[in-house]
């Protein structure tokens, strides 16, 4: 009896071929869907091209039934798939068993067509025993599962290809539109809008610096002539003001600089007593183990790492066997992992750190129970150390590790302590606090504390020890002498706060807003940051994301036109009606016909669109509180402002933005800057003394630019753009000489004796070195300043870009032809290189992983097919 097993990616199937004899058993990957809607008019089958429904893939008229076809670069695989089937007596569906890996798994036995028995395997862990016990425990393909994703994939494709043509007409080219994309955008631009409108508030406190027994401490003050002082919790963020229902005098307190810097000067003559002392003892339980979307969270602020990249990392953990399957919303932990982890508590922290009952936790109504947290794969709870793992993998593992073992330990125990200090007398007394924490039982603390790296040294800033105190105590005025028993007030500082606007998303923060909003599942948000990072409504400055102006405008047209689309709660609405196709207990066709072709349907909304909206308006961002007369218009070739000019002319003109200004950072007088020098006119700085032609500082619509001569004369006139961190009022004479005559030649390669030189390109300031008939380009850093880089620092930048000319990794001698098999990485992707042929790398294999059986078989397939064009030319000729 031979079984054919077909599983995803290379990686999977190497790692489940380890626990299944290979006399009885062929394991094979799919690389992902080997089915799909048509990606482009180019693979829309030649017997439906005429159709109106062809461009989407879906027969909207037929129960919107989809068009599936599976792409050229699936064709190998299918045909390797059907070679082994042939040989095969069961087909073995090993895919992931969450809803995107049963649709993938219905797809190869819809593609494949078997004449032999069909089984469905499922497993979160790739072990030996869940393997095994998935051999036996087989189903059937749960087609609710399959209607569900296929609801999904339909719903993507009716938003993306409907709305997208309107962005194209009525904002500019190359946008994009998505189900779940489009709200995630929103998130950003309203986050954003709140910091544009945002007027920060002053307030002060004092700050003391006490001592006792040798211990210093510090004291805040709350409280003065019986009125608490304003804080930061007191004021509304979105608007920076105090929130509605607090009275400044009668609630609050607001001291000024002065009135702060006064009582600073006159508290620390009077004598301090101690007011109260409250202490309390509190428990805290663990966080329960890690689902997708707290993994990304967790990951984004302890490693740093992107949601993308967590999710790669974590994939190969999960193929290599190291842990459990990582698209999860349950934190459901088996009873083989909670028994592996309180052994693990037992064997490293001791019976202490236990806690006495099994811990279990709660999932969402919408987490599939069957399914399990991420955790450590088996029941040993194996360590890093133990698997051997490094570097970033290692890193996230440990991780997992430390979340699943925390589980089961014993509730950490925290002493608080607050202590009151009064000062003056009447109008004038103050009241002050210190704050004193005690770790009193470190408990899971030991293993994991949410948001550091490093529990062990997080225990230590966490404690913040305080003298004890009884009520009644006095200090002595400050001054020597003082005996160590008093409390002494070593120095108070008057601090000034400014009330700050709303933070910008990180990937981690976005990440939980759109699972608290029930946005899409988190298996998709991923995917969702890396695609408005690429269509240009986010940039990343350090961990935020700041939405562009072309977010903006894009905003404007979904909630103009799509209000519903774009609305959390809708969305929200509609996952939970893809869960109830999930389960059967909806039927997907009713549910697609209302949302495109109902009366505030995707369709209807369209056609109305394209005739109503008027594109200059739909694509102004104003602010006129903020930014008076001044638009921002989102246009063909990206943002630019529209205002009045200073000259007191009636006359409206226009500048584009810098793509690094983000709409949060811009202000009245930077648009009127911008402005006014983009249309100050051409500026001759003076007449080159060897060109005998004019110098001249011009604007244009990319940025300002020095040009040599008159663009009356005869050919086109020498051009070059200002370096970055120069602005035009920095350019005079002397400046404008040395950028017009670049590029400059800073001296000769010491290996080959050629010429570098330095120059301004298309994409910024570079170096460049001439080798075997060959430039090679090295851009300059922003350190650098392309007037003045030095030898020694050109060949240095050169070194650099051409290392990088170099194969990122050499798999070893070709068993055949002894060369060299070489994985480079190129313009479309990552390939694998031997000799004269270059075979591109699959869906889910990567650089890093690829071994040397799989880089021969693409090398193989890739010179069959050039065999195969060969042999056409031959008969054609």
């Amino acid at each position: 009896m031979k079984r054919l097993v077909v599983v995803e990616s290379p990686t999977k199937a190497r790692t489940i071929r380890n626990f299944l004899p290979r006399d009885g058993y062929q394991i094979e990957a799919s690389m992902g869907h080997i089915r799909d809607l048509p990606a482009s008019a180019k693979e829309i089958p030649k017997d439906v091209k005429g159709e109106d429904w062809a461009r989407l893939g879906v027969k909207i008229e037929d129960g919107f039934e989809p068009l599936y076809i599976v792409p050229s670069r699936k064709k190998d695989v299918v045909k390797q798939l059907r070679d082994a089937i042939s040989d095969a007596d069961e087909l073995y569906i090993a895919t992931d068993e969450d809803r995107e890996g049963e649709s993938i798994g219905w797809h190869l036995v819809k593609v494949l067509d078997p004449d032999i028995p069909v089984r469905r395997m499922v497993f979160h862990e790739i072990t030996n025993e869940a393997i095994q016990r998935a051999l036996t425990e087989t189903r059937d393909i749960d087609i609710d599962l399959v209607e569900a994703q296929e609801t999904r994939r339909i719903l993507d494709r009716l938003v993306g290809y409907t709305i997208s043509p309107l962005l194209w007409r009525k904002i500019k080219p190359k946008l994009s539109a998505g189900r779940v994309q489009s709200v995630a955008v929103r998130v950003l631009v309203m986050r954003e809008k709140e910091r544009v409108t945002f007027v920060p508030s002053e307030y002060w406190d004092l700050k003391a610096q006490m001592s006792k027994s040798g211990l210093d401490f510090e004291s805040e003050m709350t409280h003065l002539g019986g009125v608490r002082l304003a804080s930061g919790r007191d004021f509304d963020p979105d608007t920076g003001r105090l929130k509605d229902g607090i009275t400044e005098g009668e609630d609050v307190l607001l001291m000024d600089e002065i009135q702060a810097t006064a009582l600073a000067e006159q508290l620390p003559a009077e004598t301090w007593r101690v007011a109260d002392v409250k202490t309390r003892d509190r428990t805290k339980s663990p966080y329960a183990p890690f689902i997708t979307s707290t993994l990304q969270q967790e990951a984004n602020r302890k490693l740093g790492l992107s949601s993308s990249r967590t999710m790669s990392i974590a994939q190969k953990l999960y193929e290599n066997g190291h842990i459990t399957y990582m698209r999860t919303d349950s934190t459901n932990l088996s009873k083989e992992a909670i028994q592996g982890a309180r052994k693990a508590v037992v064997d490293r922290y001791g019976s202490d750190y236990l806690n006495d009952d099994v811990r279990e936790y709660s999932s969402a109504k919408s987490a599939q129970e069957a399914h399990e947290a991420i955790r450590p794969a088996g029941s040993e709870m194996k360590t890093r150390k133990d698997l051997g793992l490094s570097g970033m993998a290692g890193r996230l593992y440990d991780l997992i590790w430390k979340r699943t073992v925390a589980t089961q330990m014993a509730e950490a125990k925290i002493r608080y302590t607050n202590v009151y200090f009064e000062a003056g007398e009447g109008d004038e007394a103050a009241r002050f606090r210190a704050s004193g924490k005690e770790i009193v039982f470190p408990g899971f603390f030991r293993a994991y504390v949410e948001g550091s790296d490093d529990p062990e040294a997080d225990l230590e800033d966490r404690e913040r020890p305080l003298p004890s105190f009884n009520v009644g105590e006095t200090s002595e005025p400050s001054g020597d002498g003082a005996p160590d028993s008093v409390f002494n007030v070593d120095d108070i500082e008057p601090i000034g706060h400014e009330t700050k606007p709303p933070s910008r998303y990180t990937e981690a923060t976005l990440v939980k807003k759109l699972e608290e909003e029930g946005i899409g599942r988190p298996s998709t948000y991923a995917s969702i940051i890396d695609t408005i990072q690429k269509r240009g409504y986010v940039r990343k400055e350090g961990s935020a994301l700041v939405p562009t102006f072309t977010a903006f405008a894009t905003n404007n047209l979904m909630e103009k036109q799509f209000e519903r689309l774009v609305d959390t709660h809708f969305t929200a609405e509609m996952e939970d009606a893809l869960d109830d196709i999930a389960r059967g207990a909806q039927d997907p066709d009713p549910y697609l016909k209302s949302f495109y072709l109902g009366d505030e349907g995707i369709e209807p909304r369209v056609e109305k669109g394209m005739d109503e909206i008027d594109p200059k308006q739909i694509s102004e961002i104003s602010f006129p509180k903020q930014w008076g007369d001044y638009v921002v218009r989102v246009g063909k070739y990206g943002p630019y402002v529209e205002g009045p000019l200073e000259d007191g002319s009636d006359d409206t003109a226009t500048a584009s933005l810098p793509e690094d200004l983000a709409p949060g950072d811009t202000s009245k007088d930077k648009l009127k800057d911008i402005l006014e020098e983009a249309n100050k006119g051409d500026q001759v700085l003076g007449i080159h003394p060897e060109a005998d032609m004019p110098v001249i500082l011009k604007s244009g619509p990319y940025g300002p630019y020095i040009q040599l001569g008159d663009d009356d004369q005869k050919g086109k006139p020498k051009r070059v753009s200002l370096p970055p961190g120069v602005s035009p009022e920095d350019v005079d004479f002397e400046l404008g000489k040395k950028i017009i005559n670049l590029p400059r030649v800073i001296g000769e390669h010491p290996e080959t004796g050629k010429e570098i030189d330095a120059a301004i390109g298309r994409y910024g300031p570079y170096v460049r070195h001439k080798k075997k008939g060959k430039f090679t380009y090295a851009s300059l850093k922003d350190s650098d300043n392309v007037l003045d880089v030095g030898l020694d620092r050109a060949l240095e930048l050169i070194e650099e870009k051409e290392a990088k000319n170099k194969p990122q990794r050499v798999l070893g001698d070709h068993p055949e032809t002894g060369e060299p098999v070489e994985l480079w990485k190129g313009r479309y992707g990552p390939y694998v290189k031997h000799k004269g042929t270059n075979a591109s790398l699959k869906d889910g294999q990567t650089i890093e992983d690829l071994e040397m059986d799989e880089a021969i078989e693409l090398l193989d397939a890739k010179s069959k097919k050039k065999g195969k064009k060969k042999k056409k030319k031959g008969k054609k000729a």
